[in-house]
């Protein structure tokens, strides 16, 4: 008897434990299915309206980011930047509105064209096992992308970089930078640059999320310099967003407008 009263209070606890087991599973499967997610990964594409995507188009990988800080995509598909607003919608709906474009004429423009018209079009994505899908409500696949994981994205950040275009002085970059061109080391995991600056070296931290990142105040040494080379140089980074790389190609970029272009140093 005393054993069948132990079985009956050993049963429950069993059950419950069971229970709450098959539940723990269940919340792990349901984060782990939200790990990968639309925004702030960067998409290469792979396929557009059922045609394979060759891995580089006039030299470039072409791609999408879509920026969760605000709600805005860009990428390019080997000759314009492209871009424009997005809104996630319940039942992974998705409302793409194209913005403005560079107007370059390149030797390969189909698959941008393609492209610009499937994003007009689009209206629900889809993520599974790292590849997106973006489509219509009949279930029509439009195009798909495979995600570039941040590890891969930010390794390629890595290593010297040399300036060869800044936004915004009236100066010519060549008047502004007629000795030295700035230059930056990226340092990571450790989120440290150094380089630099046309006229003193410099150090600064930074973070990094996905396509995002801010860095800090720069700590230089001394010396005096001529003309504001410097002073626009340090004073740019500061504003930084966001960034990309293509190739040897690093652009810094405030919300869409690409503001510092380096080429990577061998």
């Amino acid at each position: 008897m005393k054993k069948i009263l132990l079985l009956s209070a050993i049963y429950p606890a069993v059950l419950l434990g069971a229970c709450y087991s098959s539940k723990k599973a269940t919340v792990t499967s349901v984060k782990e299915e939200k790990a990968t997610t639309i925004t702030d990964n960067r998409w290469i594409l792979i396929e557009l309206e059922g045609k394979n995507v060759a891995a580089t188009i006039n030299g470039k990988e072409p791609y999408l980011i879509f920026h969760t800080t605000d709600n805005r995509y860009s990428g390019n598909v080997g000759c314009n930047g492209i871009g424009g607003t997005f809104a996630l919608q319940d039942n992974n709906r998705v409302e793409l509105t194209p913005g403005p474009s560079t107007l370059m004429a390149c030797e390969h423009m189909e698959v941008e064209q393609g492209l610009s018209g499937v994003l007009q079009r689009a209206n629900h994505y889809n993520i599974s096992k790292n590849v997106l899908t973006l489509s219509k409500d009949n279930g029509t696949a439009l195009a798909r992308f495979q995600m570039q994981d941040n590890k891969t994205a930010q390794q390629a950040l890595n290593g010297s970089w040399e300036l060869t275009y800044i936004s915004g002085p009236k100066i010519t970059f060549e008047g502004l930078y007629p000795k030295r061109k700035p230059n930056i080391t990226f340092n990571l995991p450790e989120e440290t640059a150094h380089g630099n600056s046309s006229c003193n070296n410099y150090n600064v931290g930074f973070s990094v999320e996905g396509s995002s990142i801010e860095f800090g105040s720069a700590m230089s040494t001394k010396m005096a310099c001529q003309g504001s080379g410097e002073a626009t140089f340090l004073s740019t980074l500061k504003t930084i967003t966001h960034y990309k790389v293509n190739g040897t190609t690093l652009e810094l970029i405030h919300n869409e407008e690409p503001l510092m272009r380096f080429e990577k140093k061998k």
